[in-house]
């Protein structure tokens, strides 16, 4: 009898764990998919927003998948090269308040707060046993997953403690979704791509933080590559007035920001010149309106828009795209620290690509836009 585990997975950096997937814990319940490359883990309310965080196999020390063969019941090991079938790859849900509880048992020290924390730990003279970071230098996760039906096993040990907990697995509802990964994500066009805008994710965080204190409903995004106000987001809908964050041009400045690098091929850097016609906050500014129209302006909930916050003040930067049909998508890069490695069987393309940049993970948040009734009775009218 094959004994063999579907998923055997170990970390050193439990809190990059939690701190990937507190990112989308706006939801209780979250869909699993376990692939060759890492752990898929997807959240979503009402069709209307998704979340969506992967932890790639090179933040384990460890990472041993197996496909079982639904033909003969016998599993076998990933082969590089290999073909199979993605409706292989287990796919379940789980309780995402029950894991995140289960991964801060002893505690967690949050990364996104680490640089904040270093002064802290400088200044302290002496560090002993029973300390935060002593605590935490031991510290394993293991996640296995036996086979279809199986609980999804996590089990922490520190300092000789050891802790396992089995989170139930259920199938999801939909038969459907044993078809191709993501097929029920919420669309992005990638070749329809109207805006991108790359910046800090603090300057995206404080401008929401502001349009909150209004109470609003509505968020508006608007952006234009010819005319100002070039990219502004404004909050709508509440018990008060209007309200409005422009990411304006800074006039005096020479369209040089200290705060962003290119390097030339020996090596050396060098501040790289900025598109005038560009919010001095961004670092990437790329509009294309429908031919029609000179502006873009998209509505979203707003209270929709709340539940990325927490992704969005642990990460260092955010890509702001939305396509031709409204979609709206905000991916974090969140940088995290560099104590995990691969597994000796070598990480993959995109794994290794991640690694050299100083182990960067990304979390992906998709929003559907408001539709007025001018909209669809202007949609309806073309199509008569």
């Amino acid at each position: 009898m094959d004994i063999t585990p579907v998923l055997s997975a170990v970390s050193t950096s439990t809190d990059q764990l939690y701190t990937l997937l507190r990112c989308i814990g706006f939801s209780r319940q979250a869909s699993v998919q376990i692939t060759p490359q890492g752990i898929r883990f997807s959240v979503e309310e009402g069709r209307v927003v998704q979340g969506l965080a992967f932890l790639d196999k090179a933040l384990f020390t460890s990472y041993i998948f197996n496909v079982r063969n639904v033909h003969d019941g016998v599993t076998q090991p990933e082969k590089d090269g290999d073909f199979f079938d993605t409706s292989l790859y287990p796919r379940f849900t789980i309780s995402l308040s029950a894991l995140l509880e289960t991964l801060q048992i002893f505690g967690i020290s949050d990364s996104s707060q680490r640089p904040n924390q270093m002064t802290n730990i400088e200044n302290t003279q002496c560090m002993h046993a029973f300390s935060t970071p002593a605590l935490g230098m031991n510290r394993s996760c293991t996640i296995g997953y036996r086979r279809k039906g199986s609980p999804l096993c996590i089990t922490l040990a520190e300092a000789g403690v050891t802790t396992t907990c089995e989170l139930t697995t259920y199938e999801v509802e939909d038969s459907s979704q044993d078809s191709t990964p993501g097929e029920f994500d919420i669309p992005l066009q990638r070749d329809a791509i109207v805006f991108k805008i790359i910046m800090r994710s603090t300057w995206l965080h404080n401008a929401i933080i502001e349009l909150d204190s209004t109470s609003p409903t509505v968020l508006s995004l608007s952006a234009s590559p010819n005319k100002a106000p070039f990219f502004a987001l404004s909050a709508s809908g509440g018990p008060f007035s209007e309200s409005t964050v422009e990411f304006a041009i800074d006039k005096e400045s020479d369209g040089v920001d200290p705060a962003y690098k290119s390097f030339n091929e020996d090596g050396s850097s060098r501040q790289p010149k900025r598109n005038k016609l560009a919010p001095t906050v961004t670092e990437t500014f790329l509009v294309e309106p429908p031919s029609s129209k000179s502006r873009i302006t998209q509505r979203y909930r707003f209270s929709l828009l709340k539940k990325a916050l927490g992704a969005m003040s642990a990460s260092s930067k955010v890509s702001i795209r939305g396509d031709k049909q409204g979609v709206l998508s905000l991916q974090f890069m969140i940088e995290l620290n560099d104590n995990a490695s691969t597994d000796a069987s070598g990480p993959s393309t995109q794994s290794a690509s991640r690694t050299a940049t100083g182990n960067v993970s990304f979390i992906d948040f998709r929003f559907v836009p408001l539709i007025d009734e001018e909209d669809i009775v202007e949609e309806l009218g073309d199509g008569l």
